[in-house]
């Protein structure tokens, strides 16, 4: 029997193994580097935890790591964000298989994006049948490393192709792009220590608030202004725990969009990540951000100004503003002296 042959039959009958008699889900992954086995490794770690997802889900039990090789770290992520968010794979996916491009970077990190989602709570509330897509990361030997929500890739504006010095330009957008998925994930998961750990201790926090206006005796109506309210991080962390405690589930969702920027700056050539002219490790993010709680929903302009240390540490977060996307009935517009690098001096 050819090796080939052999492999297949095995994977197959260890992906029937662990889906507890549920239809295995069958992924390829394409690559335009030569195939490897960390290359095979991690299609079969990522076919084995998707078959293991849709059969959690339909058993409404939790996932199970069993026959995928997964970090700890990832396997807390999973579990962290199955505990909010349950879902399953698109119902294409049960039946085509997934078929997606593997991106390998320079320090031998592999990625897959945009597997499609279904999210399924288990009391059928909040979110059911909402589309969501998610980005797997697997080390240099195929063990899945992440397992998080993602971004559209389109709507990043992203450089998708390798090769020469492109792939240089692409890594360093997709390392904000990756943060930016943690930090997006670590509010769906209620996960306050990630948040917390990816502020400076000295960060600051600005948040925009709609006050309205009306003078005594005045017929003409009321007038709409935005109030600013500045923390520190201490402040936004316990407020932020008291929030994360009354609410029984919570759905940010992050839009990196050019043209929607543009829109609202009237500058066609604008971005929504911009380096820093005065010193390249700081990065300035302007996002359209989309809150849904239990008891609370609202849709705002949010700007982050991130610093990515050249010695390749953890990225940290020095600020944070947000605005209200509506103001007395219009659209707001970001502020320049609170979302742009030079409005914090860089």
């Amino acid at each position: 029997m050819k090796k080939n042959t052999l492999q297949t039959i095995l994977a197959f009958v260890l992906l029937m193994g662990i889906s507890l008699g549920s239809q295995a889900v069958n992924v390829y992954l394409k690559t335009d580097k030569p195939r490897t086995a960390a290359v095979n490794n991690a299609e079969r770690n990522l076919a084995a935890l998707l078959t293991n997802i849709d059969a959690a889900q339909r058993s409404r039990n939790n996932v199970s790591m069993r026959g995928v090789s997964m970090s700890e770290f990832s396997k807390k992520s999973l579990a962290r964000l199955w505990a909010v968010t349950p879902f399953h794979c698109e119902s294409k996916i049960q039946s085509a298989g997934l078929e997606r491009r593997l991106w390998v970077l320079r320090n031998g990190v592999m990625v897959v994006r945009d597997i499609p989602l279904t999210i399924t709570p288990l009391d059928g509330g909040w979110g059911m049948n909402e589309y969501q897509e998610a980005t797997v990361e697997f080390d240099r030997n195929g063990t899945i490393t992440d397992f998080r929500f993602t971004f559209n890739a389109q709507a990043v504006g992203l450089n998708m192709e390798e090769g020469g010095d492109e792939v240089q330009s692409w890594e360093e957008q997709y390392v904000i792009l990756q943060t930016l998925e943690r930090f997006r994930t670590a509010y769906n998961q209620k996960d306050l220590a990630t948040i917390e750990a990816m502020f400076s201790d000295d960060a600051l926090i600005i948040t925009g608030n709609v006050v309205q206006r009306r003078k005594p005796g005045d017929r003409g109506g009321a007038t709409y202004d935005v109030q600013f309210n500045r923390q520190n991080k201490q402040q936004y962390i316990s407020n932020l725990r008291r929030c994360f405690a009354r609410n029984s589930w919570i759905n940010v969702t992050f839009e990196l969009d050019d043209d929607y920027l543009a829109q609202q700056t009237g500058n066609p050539n604008i971005s929504c990540i911009t380096r820093s002219t005065k010193d390249g490790t700081k990065y300035g993010v302007r996002l359209r951000q989309t809150w849904k709680s239990s008891t609370y929903s609202d849709v705002g302009l949010l700007f982050l100004l991130f610093e990515f240390p050249a010695d390749g540490s953890d990225p940290i977060i020095h600020v944070r503003t947000w605005q209200p996307e509506m103001v007395g009935g219009r659209r707001n517009s970001y502020r320049d002296d609170i979302s742009t690098l030079g409005g914090f001096g860089w």
